[in-house]
């Protein structure tokens, strides 16, 4: 269940601590907005897998670091 203060992190319950729980739910808002495309510019790259994205519109698929593509 996601809470206002931890969001999608709350999965976790009471463990891990508050800290952890934070930190990971920064990295997974990240990870799942969608980022500009190096090809045609237009915010429409999704990770499809672990550092693998792709676009969306011009269906342009590149490597990037595991969590946000840069």
């Amino acid at each position: 269940m996601a809470t206002k203060k931890v969001g999608t992190s709350g999965k976790y319950g009471p463990r891990y601590g508050k800290t952890l729980k934070v930190k990971v739910a920064t990295i997974e808002r990240q990870q799942k907005k969608k980022h500009k495309c190096p090809g045609c510019g237009k915010n429409q790259v999704k990770r499809i897998s672990l550092g693998i994205y792709q676009c969306k519109k011009c269906n342009h698929k590149f490597a990037g670091k595991a969590y946000i593509p840069k």
